[in-house]
């Protein structure tokens, strides 16, 4: 029964994968032949959030109705590859994704991503990362959504680490409300090191806003601190930071 099983969860992972292939070469059409840049995001939209529905995988989601109506800055916790087709294919198409640098090196993958509206800071030459930073302020201050997984990168372990400032600097001087997102899920369909996923459902939390002139919004080091808590609650993977000084 177990050799069944195993079976059964290899081929759904391959056809998950010629799902995911399928969508994202009709992605890359459109990016490459719309001319709008709106017309590109809803796009890569329907097709990030095709992927899931294919594929037959399970979505909850909840608090949705917590997004305000204007321009914010949404933060997710960052488990595996899957998060950030999970959040473009939920998220409303307004927002823009930041990424890190380290994609420009991929150049399909960087074409589409940039056509989409994302924008890439990058983590480790300074210069680059202070030139960065600055746009995605600049970005937040022109009342751009902007969408970030403050940790940066992902393991293989379970639990929330640290959040990188970029994202609550960015909402702090644009003025933008501040929205924590749990992710749950995607950690155990697709791990760090694993090649096919497996099927699992999948959730969305959208929690309530941090609003400009709540407490500790002056200070982005409590700001990040603030809803890193608010998602260790919520995602119920725990803290890594915690879990790293004992």
């Amino acid at each position: 029964m177990k050799y069944v099983a195993r079976v059964l969860e290899v081929l759904w992972g391959v056809y998950a994968i010629i799902v995911f292939l399928a969508c994202s070469l009709v992605a890359l059409v459109g990016v490459t032949l719309l001319p709008f840049a709106a017309a590109r995001r809803w796009l890569v939209t329907v097709c990030c959030r095709a992927v899931f529905v294919l594929s037959g995988t399970p979505v909850h989601r909840s608090g949705f109705d917590k997004l305000p109506e204007g321009h914010c800055v949404v933060v997710a916790n960052h488990a595996s590859y899957v998060d950030g087709f999970l959040l473009k294919g939920y998220l409303p198409a307004r927002f823009s994704f930041v990424i890190k640098g380290e994609m420009r090196s991929i150049p399909v993958i960087h074409f589409l991503l940039r056509r989409a509206g994302s924008r890439f800071v990058e983590r480790f030459a300074t210069a680059g990362s202070s030139r960065d930073a600055r746009q995605i302020v600049r970005a937040a201050r022109d009342g751009q959504s902007l969408a970030f997984f403050p940790e940066g990168t992902f393991h293989a372990e379970p639990g929330i680490g640290r959040f990188r400032p970029g994202a609550f600097v960015a909402a702090h001087r644009g003025g933008l409300p501040l929205v924590p997102a749990a992710i749950a899920g995607t950690r155990d369909m697709l791990p760090a090191g694993r090649i096919l996923p497996r099927p699992r459902h999948l959730g969305i939390s959208i929690l309530a806003p941090i609003e400009p002139g709540d407490a500790g919004w002056q200070d982005h080091r409590l700001l990040a601190e603030n809803a890193r808590q608010r998602i260790i609650e919520a995602a119920g993977e725990g803290d890594r930071l915690r879990a790293a000084c004992r």
